[in-house]
Parts: structure tokens; C-alpha cells; sequence
């Protein structure tokens, strides 16, 4: 089943590199009490992941913050090293974004947002999604109908939602 407006996200075991290696992070910790945003894709250094949608919450990212956005989180099925790596590359972590790594596509799969297509390498990948999330509670959700468009999930379409 897909997640919709209305739904609590469901706790996941998400990484991040550290200074020390992976290090594990809770869902909860980063959405419960706090309003974040949370923007998933298919992949890092993947065409339009790289050119469009991560670029759009970067240009975004101080009027998110000026609305009272707490943190802009970029979810993708990759490894934490691969994130860290597309992070600095993109120069998202140096805006703020924090790139954390389905690894294991446990969290794409709980929100129903995984899709597959072997031929080009893709399974279980991440549907490409916006939504903003107040204390655990998804308040706007975007959902691109195909994974090589970024409109309806693009950094301004959400900021423009927000009251």
C-alpha cells in the first residue's frame, strides 16, 4: 500500500556515513517533533536525480528553512559511501541536505514507493517523491508518474505548497 496524506511514516533504519563509517539513523529521530521534508529518487548520479531533482531542493533550501523546515532529507536505495560521495559531488551537504541511504529499500518498500526495471539495473528502487512530513505525520505528498520527470517533486512545487 502505498503511504498517502494523512499517514504516519513508519519508522526505518536509514544510514549515513560518519566520521566513523555508516552510522544507523531512526526515522523517528530525524521526523518525530520536527516539520522536515523528505524527497526520495532512484538514484544517485542518475540523470535527472543529479541535473534536476537534488539541484531543486538546493536552490530551495534557505526559503524551506525560512517556512520553518527543520531539515531537507534526500532518500535513495544506494549504499551510504555512494550517497556520501553524490553528496559532496552535487555539493548538496555543503547546502544542508542530509543524504541518507535506503540500502536495503526497507523504508521504499514500507511506503509502497519501490518499483523495479531490470533492464537498466533498477530493483527496488525509489519512486520519485516529495513530501513534507510534521511530526511524523505526512502533510503534502508529491509522486512523479515516471522516474525520468521532476515537477510535481521538484523543490518548488513543494515549497509552493507550504502556507
Amino acid at each position: 500500500m502505498t503511504i498517502k496524506t494523512g499517514d504516519t511514516l513508519p519508522d526505518a533504519t536509514l544510514l549515513v556515513m560518519g566520521d566513523e563509517g555508516p552510522q544507523q539513523v531512526q526515522l523517528s529521530d530525524k521526523v518525530n517533533g520536527r516539520k522536515v521534508v523528505i524527497f526520495g529518487l532512484p538514484g544517485a548520479y542518475t540523470g535527472t536525480c543529479t541535473t534536476a531533482h537534488v539541484p531543486s531542493f538546493m536552490v530551495t533550501y534557505d526559503a524551506f528553512m525560512d517556512k520553518g523546515v527543520d531539515e531537507i532529507i534526500c532518500v535513495s536505495v544506494n549504499d551510504p559511501f555512494v550517497m556520501k560521495a553524490w553528496g559532496d559531488s552535487t555539493r548538496a551537504i555543503e547546502t544542508g541536505i542530509t543524504m541518507l541511504a535506503d540500502a536495503e529499500s526497507a523504508f521504499t518498500k514500507a511506503i509502497g514507493m519501490n518499483f523495479s526495471a531490470g533492464p537498466v539495473g533498477f530493483v527496488d528502487r525509489s519512486k520519485r517523491y516529495a513530501m513534507l512530513v510534521e511530526d511524523g505525520v505526512v502533510k503534502i505528498l508529491n509522486e512523479e508518474e515516471g522516474p525520468g520527470v521532476c515537477e510535481i517533486s521538484a523543490g518548488e512545487t513543494l515549497l509552493a505548497q507550504l502556507d
